[in-house]
């Protein structure tokens, strides 16, 4: 069920993450994880990702190393995944979230500018935004290795508001991981959540503005054709 977005505000930017929000990444890259982790000996290794979205690749590593122990080949655990990623990107491609392009148009024609606040690195980001060919609708892209604590440390979207010389209180952030809200809600920006894998609103409840089925209806809703009266 949608939750019901109270007030239009006026939105002066609009922060949005990429993996699992823009593009539908995070079940690849949960197959990715799970392959891999089946040809090293660690079973139902996929599962992991439930844990770690949201994550740097810092954060991410360290969470293996301290859920498997030190001696985890995280350097063959890494290369062997991003060969499998890359491989089923080539041959299938990597989709568009529903309604991303209608919203980026929307979001252009109305001079609204645009940020990506991700905790991916920008060797992946740039040339990912670059493949779907939607970077020239972002004024700003600020990737994980650009702040010194990642999601959910507030300053990847603290500092994508300050280069879109925005106060947060008046941008729009769009995120489907926990610690994606939790970034976002605590910079000041007012959240609203796209579920992607995690569908459960409960352990971030206190901190959205609201939560959307898709990009689809977050444009709708910006264009005024969905009306919306409450929140639950």
């Amino acid at each position: 069920m949608e939750w019901k977005i109270p007030v239009l505000f006026p939105i002066k930017g609009v922060i949005f993450d990429m993996d699992g929000l823009m593009l539908d990444t995070e079940r690849i890259i949960q197959y990715s994880w799970e392959v891999t982790g089946a040809e090293l000996g660690y079973s139902g290794f996929g599962e992991n990702i439930l844990n770690t979205l949201g994550m740097s690749r810092v954060q991410r590593n360290q969470y293996f190393l301290e859920k498997y122990g030190e001696d985890f080949p995280l350097q063959r655990f890494t290369d062997r995944y991003h060969e499998i990623y890359h491989a089923y990107e080539q041959t299938h491609g990597i989709p568009k979230k529903k309604g991303l392009v209608l919203l980026l148009e929307l979001l252009k024609s109305r001079q609204i500018p645009m940020a990506v606040a991700t905790s991916t690195h920008s060797e992946y980001t740039i040339p990912e935004l670059k493949r779907q060919g939607i970077e020239r609708y972002f004024q700003e892209v600020i990737t994980g290795e650009m702040v010194a604590r990642g999601k959910p440390s507030p300053e990847i979207y603290q500092l994508a508001c300050k280069k879109l010389g925005l106060r947060p209180e008046d941008a729009l952030a769009l995120e489907d991981s926990y610690n994606g809200i939790r970034s976002a809600c605590e910079a000041g920006t007012k959240v609203v959540m796209i579920p992607d894998i995690l569908t459960e609103d409960a352990p971030v409840r206190e901190c959205l503005y609201g939560k959307m089925e898709s990009l689809e209806s977050v444009a709708k809703w910006i264009a005024g054709d969905i009306f919306i009266c409450d929140k639950r």
